[in-house]
């Protein structure tokens, strides 16, 4: 390591890239968001190819009824030779006459309905009116036509935040979709620092006590909430800036944030983080052997690449050469680019002819991308990990800290093993 502080990635120029994508668009996150929204239901309004999607992306669910589904935009409709509004209407009606059991209705824009004009705004206003209080119903965009796949849930969150409960208590609001176990963890560690006014969003039932108002604090778990962040704020809320809790360098700093805004004792901090910290540190050590030393790229995605290259860098000793994202919000990520050695090219956005062609030129011993782009640098000779997988696969906080690197060990893991098969 060199002598002095080391320059970090906080102001390194950015390559601004705008041409074709490679990425889903974010109905995508109705899988993952159904399944942590026990009482919701999701009602896309789109086409056939939108219901496709959904139903590749989630699988054929035999022994229980889904809680998402698509209103299909016919050609009368997307013609204007019919009313879709009078459409959805019965749909709506028909929907929850059918499943008493939903409590909060989102219906979630496509590219479809944004490229008719369809006001799913006011559907949802005239049809909150009409089952008001047994159910709410709030529209977002779910539309790949400008985003890429987690901006769903960024989306679906900012437009849950104008009918929050306004309170004046002192509150920690955590945000972001968590795996049940994975929440667990977390509000254990944080009740045994003593913080014991926590609410999380999204929250499982809409009974569950979710609130906001100017004296609530609110941490992000997820880097993509750029839109919630400023709607948060919007309610006189107040963020609090910290490194994602990707491994136990991350999980460790966002707790240190947490626990100094709420006064906690120093000691108490290090006798909770302890065991829990060497844990993770020794899980991550057994899958950092592989990677200790490989090289790194990725491909814009899932907005998840900053903080997971900081993950890589710093815990598994990897380096990194590139690290795309489709948006860089310094607002939310400028704590992991702090911590982040200066070095790799950081992009922003996307060109994908110009870097595949970076791609190819680097060949990085591992790089992320989307499935789209996996086979193709796979025939060009190079290992990938699908960035998908680290959005639906629980890696937050230190008990996940040693799967989240072994998602990383096990592609160049598999490679080695197919290069000695083929040897012999």
């Amino acid at each position: 390591m060199p002598d002095g502080p080391i320059q970090s990635c906080r102001d390194a120029p950015i390559l601004k890239e705008r041409g074709q994508r490679e990425v889903f668009c974010g109905l995508t996150s109705i899988i993952w968001l159904h399944r942590k929204m026990q009482d919701a239901f999701f009602l896309v309004v789109g086409s056939r190819t939108c219901a496709h999607l959904l139903q590749s992306a989630a699988g054929v669910m035999i022994f229980a009824e889904p809680r998402f589904g698509t209103a299909i935009l016919e050609e009368t409709d997307l013609a204007g030779m019919a009313d879709a509004q009078d459409e959805l209407d019965r749909e709506v009606n028909r929907l929850l006459s059918r499943r008493p059991d939903i409590k909060q209705l989102f219906l979630v824009g496509s590219c479809p309905s944004e490229v008719i004009k369809l006001d799913l705004a006011k559907a949802a206003e005239r049809l909150t009116q009409k089952f008001a209080p047994s159910v709410r119903v709030i529209n977002f965009s779910g539309s790949g036509i400008e985003t890429t796949f987690t901006q769903g849930e960024d989306a679906c969150l900012a437009a849950m935040v104008p009918v929050l409960e306004q309170t004046d208590q002192r509150e920690l609001l955590v945000v972001g979709a968590l795996p049940d176990v994975v929440e667990g963890q977390m509000r254990g560690l944080l009740s045994a620092l003593g913080i014991q006014n926590v609410s999380v969003l999204p929250a499982s039932t809409v009974n569950q006590r979710v609130c906001v108002g100017e004296n609530t604090v609110f941490a992000l778990t997820q880097p993509f909430l750029g839109d919630t962040h400023a709607e948060l704020e919007r309610r006189g809320a107040q963020h609090l800036p910290a490194p994602f809790p990707f491994g136990a360098e991350g999980t460790t700093a966002w707790l240190r944030v947490i626990a100094t805004e709420f006064g906690v004792d120093p000691a108490l901090f290090e006798q909770v983080i302890a065991a829990p910290k060497a844990r993770a540190e020794k899980a991550v050590s057994q899958a950092a052997a592989q990677l200790s030393g490989k090289t790194v790229f990725f491909f814009p995605d899932s907005q998840l690449e900053i903080p997971l290259a900081r993950f890589l860098t710093r815990e598994c000793g990897m380096r990194a050469l590139e690290v795309g994202a489709p948006y860089i919000h310094k607002s939310l990520v400028g704590p992991d680019l702090d911590l982040m050695e200066a070095g790799p090219i950081l992009s922003e956005g996307q060109d994908v002819d110009l870097q595949l062609d970076r791609a190819l030129e680097a060949r990085a011993d591992l790089t992320v991308c989307g499935l789209g782009l996996a086979n193709p640098l796979e025939a060009e000779g190079l290992t990938t990990k699908w960035a998908i997988e680290l959005v639906f696969t629980p890696v937050h906080f230190y008990e996940q800290a040693g799967d989240l690197a072994g998602l990383f060990s096990r592609p160049l893991r598999r490679r080695v093993i197919l290069r000695r098969e083929a040897a012999e």
